[in-house]
C-alpha cells in the first residue's frame, strides 16, 4: 500500500514515527509531505538569514522516520544551549542548512540527510521556495507569518477568515505531486489546521493533485483546540475548513477521539484557552464522510494522540482499502 501524509509541526512527526513500524509489511511505500512556511526560532532565523525554506519541520520528519533513532539522531535533535550565534539553534536545522548551501538545492539537501539516517520512507517539502503564510481575521487585520499568525490569534480579537501564501504561485516539487496521485491513502493531520496542514494544500499542485487522486483521503482531527486557531471548533469545523481551502469536500474519512480526557486535564488545558475538540459524529456522517471513533488518549501529563493506538485506528482504515482495491 502506497501512503502519503501531509502536514507540519510534532504532529505529523509524531505520526510518523508510529507509521513506519508497518513499513513493509503493511505499507510499501511511505511519503510525507511537509510544509515549510514556519517563521519561527532556529527554522525563521534560519530562513530569513540564508534564505532557504524553513528546515524545523523537515528536520522532525527524518529524524522520526529514521530506522534507528540512535546517537546520529540524537546529533541532529540537539539544540545549542550556549555560544554566540549557536544559542536555539539544533544541529539538524545548520546541517540541512550547509548541505543546501553547498548543494545549491533544498531538495537535494533532505535527500543526503534522509539517506545519511537511513529514513524508512520518503520527506518531501510542499515547496521548494521561499513562501510566507498570510491570514486575514475576521476583525479585517492582516497578519504576515506562521508565529506572527498564532500570536495574533491568541489576542481574540478575531477568527482566522482566510489564509494565503505569499507569493501565491509557488510550485511544488514533481515528486510530491507524483506521490499524491499514485496513493492508496493520503492522511492529513494531526497538527495545527492552519498553520501546519492548510499550508501544504495553498500549493495549487498539492491541490490539484489531491483531487485527482483516488486515494482515500484521512483526516486525523486533533484531540484538542489550539488557542488561537480553532477556539471553539467542533471536528466538523476542522473538515469543513479544510474543504474550503480544497475548494470542495474531498475527506473519505475522519479517525477521531471519543474519549474524554481525565478532569485535572481539562481544567489543566483550559486555563491555557484549550479544550477538547467535540466529536459531532453526525454532523460528519451527514457530510458522507466515514468516522473511525477510537480511544486514541495517551496517558499522561498531556493530552495528545497515543502513536500506538493511532496506528491500529489506521490499520483498521488500510485493511478497508485494501478490500475495496480486491473486490
Amino acid at each position: 500500500m502506497n501512503v502519503v501524509a501531509i502536514g507540519g509541526g510534532t504532529g505529523l512527526s509524531s505520526l510518523l514515527r508510529g507509521i513506519k513500524h508497518l513499513v513493509p509489511a503493511k505499507v510499501s511505500d511511505l511519503s510525507a509531505i511537509v510544509t515549510v512556511a514556519d517563521n519561527g526560532g532556529s527554522s525563521g532565523r534560519l530562513r530569513e538569514e540564508m534564505q532557504i525554506p524553513a528546515p524545523g519541520d523537515i528536520r522532525n520528519c527524518i529524524v522520526a522516520l529514521a530506522e534507528d533513532e540512535d546517537i546520529l539522531t540524537k546529533v541532529f535533535q540537539y539544540r545549542f544551549e550556549e555560544g554566540e550565534g549557536l544559542k536555539g539553534h539544533s544541529f539538524g536545522n545548520l546541517f540541512l542548512s550547509v548541505l543546501t548551501k553547498i548543494t545549491g538545492d533544498f531538495l537535494d539537501a533532505v535527500e543526503i540527510t534522509s539517506d545519511i539516517l537511513k529514513i524508512k520512507g520518503k520527506i518531501i517539502p510542499s515547496t521548494d521556495s521561499m513562501v510566507d503564510l498570510v491570514a486575514e481575521f475576521s476583525d479585517g487585520t492582516v497578519i504576515k507569518g506562521e508565529t506572527e499568525i498564532t500570536d495574533y490569534g491568541k489576542k481574540l480579537k478575531g477568527k482566522i477568515r482566510k489564509i494565503w501564501l505569499d507569493p501565491s504561485d509557488v510550485k511544488a516539487p514533481p515528486e510530491a505531486v507524483e506521490k499524491i496521485k499514485k496513493a492508496d491513502a493520503v492522511i492529513l493531520g494531526p497538527g495545527s489546521l492552519f498553520t501546519s496542514i492548510i499550508p501544504n494544500l495553498l500549493v495549487k499542485d498539492i491541490r490539484d493533485a489531491l483531487l485527482e487522486s483516488d486515494a482515500c483521503k484521512i483526516y486525523i482531527c486533533n484531540v484538542m483546540t489550539q488557542y488561537g486557531e480553532t477556539d471553539r471548533f467542533t471536528a466538523s469545523d476542522h473538515i469543513k475548513a479544510l474543504h474550503k481551502t480544497v475548494g470542495k469536500p474531498f475527506i473519505d474519512a475522519v479517525i477521531l477521539n471519543t474519549t474524554a480526557p481525565p478532569d485535572h486535564l481539562i481544567k489543566k488545558y483550559l486555563k491555557e484557552h484549550s479544550e477538547p475538540v467535540v466529536a459531532d459524529i453526525g454532523n460528519i456522517s451527514r457530510m458522507g464522510i466515514t468516522v473511525y471513533g477510537e480511544d486514541l488518549l495517551d496517558t499522561g501529563n498531556y493530552v495528545r494522540h497515543n502513536p500506538e493506538k493511532l496506528v491500529k485506528a489506521l490499520t483498521k482504515v488500510f485493511e478497508k482499502i485494501k478490500k475495496k482495491h480486491a473486490a
